[in-house]
């Protein structure tokens, strides 16, 4: 098992691991004679006390009925479901294709009235055009997903922006000024992108910030992630999609996001630096 990268998804494995490892000596049994009760190996009872692997769901009516704890089924299944939602590999969310990933974040995206957001490489989905999205999608179906369903969560993500459009919302997005050059659409798309960068950054609910390729930097570029009001953290890695609620973690990100924020530019520098970034393309 990949170890996830954020220790409150890493402390929340240990946890369960650890209360396994208490109905089994509670209940006097020595890990081998769980194992033989469970009909597995001895290695996985080991590996699933230690938090190396994961328990599924029915590993844990299984561990509760050898150690004659039934009754710590429902919790137990409780604490393995909120460690699972802390962190998720790419492989289990877009299984059955990407619109669904794309759905999954509306009830989030509804009830925040604050955005943070974080984009080293890319324009962040909330202020990007339809062709944009379609290339970086088709992008992500092609390296990663075997259904293609990249037309429907096009419109799933387009429709999800509907939010931008709440005068109670606030948004704050960050981009390196790489993003203005990098793209995996083309010049043609990446042009018609960066303008519709100008029209929403227009927007008085919307801040965009462009941040310096410099190099005096005094904060390099980190992974790319969103902050949701001052509760949550999700943050998109190369393995999986991590969701951070510790609230230590949480104000990690907002310190961080705060020392890129001194790095940008803002307004009619911002604007400059993307008008620049078009001309370059015709």
């Amino acid at each position: 098992m990949t170890v996830p990268p954020s220790s409150s998804a890493q402390r929340a494995r240990q946890a369960l691991a650890h209360r396994l490892k208490e109905l089994c000596r509670d209940a006097e049994l020595s890990g081998l004679e769980l194992s033989a009760r469970c009909g597995w190996s001895r290695s996985k009872s080991s590996r699933i006390m230690n938090g190396r692997t994961p328990p599924s769901a029915n590993d844990l009516r299984a561990w509760c009925r050898a150690c004659g704890a039934e009754e710590q089924i429902e919790d137990l299944t409780a604490m393995l479901r909120t460690a699972e939602g802390m962190w998720t590999g790419w492989g289990r969310m877009e299984r059955a294709g990407l619109k669904r990933s794309q759905q999954a974040r509306l009830p989030l995206y509804e009830r925040t009235r604050w955005f943070r957001s974080y984009s080293p490489g890319l324009v962040p989905g909330l202020i990007q055009n339809r062709e944009y999205t379609e290339a970086v999608l088709r992008s992500v179906q092609r390296r990663r997903v075997q259904v293609d369903d990249v037309a429907e969560a096009v419109r799933a993500r387009m429709e999800r922006q509907h939010v931008l459009h709440e005068g109670h919302k606030r948004f704050a997005f960050l981009i390196e000024e790489s993003t203005l050059h990098n793209a995996l659409c083309g010049a043609e798309v990446l042009h018609g992108q960066l303008a519709h960068l100008l029209s929403v950054s227009s927007r008085s609910n919307v801040s965009l910030g462009i941040v310096l390729g410099r190099p005096d930097r005094t904060r390099m570029p980190v992974e790319g992630f969103w902050i949701y009001d001052t509760t949550q953290v999700n943050v998109e890695l190369v393995s999986g999609y991590l969701t951070v609620t510790q609230p230590s973690e949480v104000a990690m990100y907002a310190e961080t996001f705060g020392e890129l924020a001194e790095l940008a530019v803002y307004g009619p520098s911002a604007h400059a630096l993307i008008t620049s970034a078009m001309a370059a393309l015709d």
